[in-house]
């Protein structure tokens, strides 16, 4: 078992430099612990959107880090001229000396989207065009636009990426479909889904993995809840229950403002996302427990934790995190979820 973060980065309490500040802080914490990776969400015109730019944010983060691999889950792809990005890309995986880890998506809200004047019935359309184009880029070293004149039609990069012959990529799986796609393109992915729903997919990946990746090891397959603990039930359930409407509310800006629908709606309460298992808090045993169940049923062998949302103080975020390096993370480590499954 491995285990990551996914982070949202949503404010609704802080100056934002302060934010920063204390979001960076954390992220130390994640390094020094021993997290495989950060993954962390490209939000828009809401306050779930801190780091609208992912390379600016995370160019401090490789600054900060030593170990803790790092990435977007996801680049909106259609939001990205696809020769920027790949050096972009290439640029942070120097600074980082190789820790890129990189996800792309078409973008989880129209909405967001719409705001930078891109048609919104065009983003499937614009995702397999660029996303091949990046990452020949990434690995070729060389940019190539056949819609170009002739002298501009190959673009060097002159900074290649450090791992070769790309960064490991990350793709977020909801249907069979998409397990499919990413097990046949040999890609990680990461759920976020009820745990039976999770299930489905990661057997079609597995089965499809097989076929296509032939005597390759399973990637990591990640499943992303809410988590917070505590020294007891109780305390950690209260600052679960006050902290992710904060979280809610920056979620939904935007569809709120514009009487629009999500596309992946989320409950209004802690309670009901725990009921859903999506989200947990608790002490480290009753979080234990939580996990080793969802992982096992769902199939999974990266466990993702969303421990930062909403209000949280950086004390009660510290205390959250250290006690599931310390008591929790042990528990699971040597878990292995797809053979309790099996």
């Amino acid at each position: 078992m491995e285990f990551g973060i996914f982070d949202h980065l949503d404010n609704d309490h802080l100056p934002v430099a302060d934010y920063y500040d204390e979001r960076l802080r954390l992220i130390e914490l994640y390094d020094r612990a021993g997290f495989h990776a950060y993954h962390i969400a490209e939000h828009h015109a809401t306050p779930l959107g801190m780091a609208p730019s992912p390379n600016v944010f995370l160019s401090a983060v490789a600054q900060r880090t030593r170990q803790l691999r790092f990435g977007p889950m996801v680049y909106a792809l259609p939001l990205y001229h696809p020769l920027r990005l790949a050096q972009e890309i290439c640029m942070l995986d120097q600074l980082s000396r190789g820790r890129v880890e990189i996800g792309f998506g078409r973008g989880s809200s129209p909405t967001e989207i719409g705001y930078f004047g891109v048609d919104t019935e065009k983003t499937e359309e614009i995702f397999r065009v660029y996303l091949p184009r990046v990452l020949e880029a990434i690995e070729t070293g060389v940019f190539h636009a056949p819609e170009q004149a002739e002298k501009h039609r190959d673009f060097e990069l002159k900074i290649p990426s450090v791992q070769r012959p790309t960064p490991r990529v990350w793709y977020g799986v909801h249907t069979p479909e998409s397990a499919d796609r990413a097990a046949r393109r040999g890609w990680h992915t990461i759920n976020l889904d009820m745990d039976y729903e999770a299930r489905e997919c990661n057997e079609t990946f597995r089965r499809v993995w097989r076929e296509a990746q032939p005597g390759k090891p399973l990637p990591l397959m990640g499943l992303g809840r809410f988590i917070v603990v505590a020294e007891t039930d109780e305390k950690a359930q209260a600052i679960a229950r006050r902290a992710y409407p904060h979280w809610h509310a920056g979620f939904t800006h935007l569809f709120r403002k514009l009487g629009r629908m999500q596309r992946h709606p989320r409950p209004e309460t802690f309670d009901i996302l725990h009921e859903q298992g999506k989200g947990v808090a608790g002490s480290p045993a009753t979080v234990t427990a939580f996990l080793k169940k969802q992982m096992a049923t769902a199939q999974c062998n990266y466990c993702v934790g969303q421990f930062a949302f909403g209000d949280q103080s950086i004390a009660e975020l510290e205390s959250s995190v250290g006690l599931f390096v310390n008591e929790v993370m042990p528990a699971l480590r040597a878990f292995d979820a797809l053979a309790e499954a099996a």
